[in-house]
C-alpha cells in the first residue's frame, strides 16, 4: 500500500481516538448501563442465548478460526491462496497478538464491571478507567472488553487482504466490526461491560493490526533494482 493510504488510515485512527475520548467524557457509559440494569442487577445476565451462544459459543468459534488461520499457513484455502506464506503468517499472528494485547491490559485494570456497581446490586462505586491505580471496591479486571476481542481481533486482517483484494478486505473488515459490536452489546446487556470497553477493544485491535502491518512492510526485503543497460546510450 502507498504511503498516502497509510497516512489516511493513521488520520482516521487518530480521529477514532478523539471520538473515543469524547465518549468517555460524555458519561454515556452509565447512561447505557442503566438501560439494561436495575437496582436488583441485570435481568439478562443469565439469559441462555446470551450466555451459551453469544458468549461461550462465539468464543469457541473464534478460537477455532484462529487455529484454522494457523493451519492455513501451511495449507491455505480460498482467498488465502493468493497470499504469500509470510502474509498468511502475518494474518494469523495479528489476530493472536490483538487478543493478547487486550488480555494484558485487562489483567492490569482496576476497573470493575457494571454488574459490580452498588447501583446495580453490587459493591463497587463507579470510577473511570482513566483513573489508573484507583480501586473502585470491586473485582477489577474489566477494561477493555475481552469478549469483544473474539471478533475485533480479526480487524487487522484488513491490512493483509487489501494487498490482494480490496473488496474482500472491506468485507472482512465490516464483518469483524459488526460481529465485535454484536458481542460487545450482548455483554453490555448482561452487565459485563460498558460501551467504552467495547469501543476501546476495537481501537486497540485495529492499532495492533496497523502497527504489525507497518512493521512487516518495513521489514520486507527490497527487490533488487535492475542493472543499468550499458548499451542504452549507444
Amino acid at each position: 500500500m502507498t504511503r498516502t493510504a497509510n497516512l489516511r488510515l493513521a488520520a482516521l485512527t487518530l480521529l477514532a481516538l478523539a471520538l473515543l475520548i469524547a465518549w468517555d467524557a460524555s458519561g454515556g457509559d452509565l447512561w447505557m448501563a442503566r438501560m439494561a440494569g436495575t437496582p436488583m442487577g441485570f435481568p439478562w445476565r443469565d439469559n441462555p442465548f446470551l450466555v451459551h451462544v453469544m458468549h461461550a459459543g462465539a468464543r469457541n468459534l473464534s478460537w477455532l478460526l484462529v487455529i484454522g488461520l494457523f493451519v492455513a499457513i501451511r495449507w491455505p484455502v480460498g482467498l488465502l491462496r493468493k497470499l504469500a506464506t509470510r502474509e498468511r503468517v502475518q494474518l494469523a499472528s495479528t489476530v493472536l497478538a490483538s487478543v493478547l494485547a487486550v488480555s494484558l491490559i485487562k489483567h492490569g485494570s482496576d476497573t470493575s464491571c457494571p454488574w459490580d456497581l452498588k447501583e446495580f446490586g453490587g459493591v463497587a462505586r463507579y470510577v473511570s478507567h482513566w483513573s489508573w491505580g484507583v480501586d473502585d471496591g470491586g473485582a477489577g479486571g474489566c477494561f477493555p472488553a475481552g469478549h469483544a476481542s473474539a471478533a475485533f481481533a480479526y480487524l487487522g486482517g484488513y491490512f493483509v487482504l487489501r494487498r490482494v483484494s480490496p473488496r474482500a478486505a472491506l468485507i472482512w473488515l465490516g464483518t469483524a466490526a459488526v460481529a465485535g459490536l454484536a458481542l460487545g452489546l450482548s455483554q453490555q446487556w448482561r452487565g459485563a461491560h460498558y460501551m467504552s470497553h467495547t469501543l476501546w477493544t476495537a481501537w486497540i485491535c485495529w492499532v495492533v493490526g496497523f502497527v504489525i502491518d507497518l512493521a512487516e512492510t518495513r521489514l520486507q526485503p527490497k527487490l533488487p533494482q535492475p542493472a543499468a543497460d550499458l548499451h542504452a546510450c549507444t
